[in-house]
């Protein structure tokens, strides 16, 4: 349901904070000011002096530890993908001792959590049936779980398959369409007392980026991850063991991506942990001049750490080290992290 404004803190992590300013979400960044949007007149800015008291409380409140995060902290979320058509890394990690040793290399690069998808979600990709899935990925989290305690998600829109990953070891349901494909997702992670991340997507992959419309692109993905927050709370999840995804592009053009990382901080106003998966996706190469996906790892960084100016904490990426070392440069750099004296 739509809203009659929407509050989006305006994020600086400058070491002059002037007195008054408000932390965002627990994190590394704090805001003075607000800029609030409406669907039918010009945003203004506004202090945050003029925040009611729960959307001051949904934009303060430290998000609880989820899946073993820390979401006062930014993380990194490397993909394993066991598919043979993934649009950058299909085939790559399918068999399982390919994909023990690509998890040994992110675990030894302190990734924070690992999500393994067994079905492609690329544009145009092909419906996997429920039994193809689950061989796919029940048996490398099995895998992984004799090797490490490393936070495992599962990247599937199918009760039936994190069923089985959650029987695996796996520790959060990472649902692309929100419990909208397939409902009873929302039960399972119920029942399982996992945490969930909920993404706004438009079509199926298959047709998701043929014409692809919106009212207000920023405020509709807010007002869908909205009502699918409050389907979860409705099924037994508590909103504290929600993540959020805006979905860049998945049934977006460039403009909306863009619109969407321009003003990634209102989503914090969800009162969620937030999700970004922007690595090598098409919008990159585009803008980049980058036709091949695994040459977009430096646009993937630089949105990243955009992203990262404005609060997001967790990052699902392909190119893990080049990411975790762009991080903890971003991090010296703006006085965010641990210090540096030496």
């Amino acid at each position: 349901m739509a809203q009659a404004f929407y509050d989006r803190p305006i994020p600086s992590c400058d070491p002059a904070r002037p007195e008054g300013a408000l932390t965002l979400a627990g994190g590394w960044c704090w805001f003075s000011h607000v800029e609030r949007l409406r669907r039918d007149a010009p945003s203004e800015i506004l202090p945050v002096s003029e925040l009611s008291d729960e959307a001051r409380a949904r934009l303060t409140a430290p998000r609880t530890v989820l899946a073993g995060l820390d979401l006062t902290a930014p993380s990194v979320m490397s993909i394993l993908n066991v598919t043979p058509d993934s649009f950058s890394d299909g085939g790559k990690f399918n068999r399982p001792e390919a994909a023990l040793a690509q998890v040994q290399e992110m675990i030894a690069a302190g990734v924070e959590i690992i999500d393994i998808g067994g079905e492609s979600t690329r544009p145009g990709a092909d419906y996997i049936p429920v039994d193809e899935e689950i061989s796919r990925t029940a048996p490398v989290i099995s895998a992984i779980r004799q090797i490490s305690p490393v936070p495992i998600s599962i990247d599937t829109r199918k009760a039936p398959v994190a069923e089985a990953a959650l029987r695996a070891g796996a520790s959060l349901v990472n649902d692309v369409y929100a419990f909208t494909h397939d409902p009873d997702l929302a039960r399972v992670s119920a029942e399982a007392g996992v945490p969930v991340c909920l993404m706004h997507a438009q079509g199926d992959p298959e047709v998701m980026q043929d014409d692809p419309q919106y009212d207000n692109v920023l405020l509709d993905v807010y007002d869908f991850l909205e009502d699918r927050i409050r389907l979860a709370e409705a099924a037994g999840i508590a909103r504290a063991q929600v993540l959020v995804d805006p979905g860049i592009g998945f049934g977006k053009t460039v403009a909306h991506n863009l619109a969407l990382l321009e003003r990634i901080s209102l989503f914090h106003g969800l009162g969620c942990g937030i999700l970004l998966g922007v690595s090598r996706k098409g919008f990159i190469g585009k803008i980049g001049k980058a036709p091949v996906a695994q040459e977009r790892a430096p646009g993937t960084i630089a949105v990243t750490l955009a992203a990262l100016g404005q609060g997001v904490q967790i990052h699902r990426v392909h190119d893990f080290k080049e990411t975790k070392q762009a991080l903890a440069l971003w991090q010296a750099a703006t006085g965010t992290g641990e210090r540096h004296d030496a």
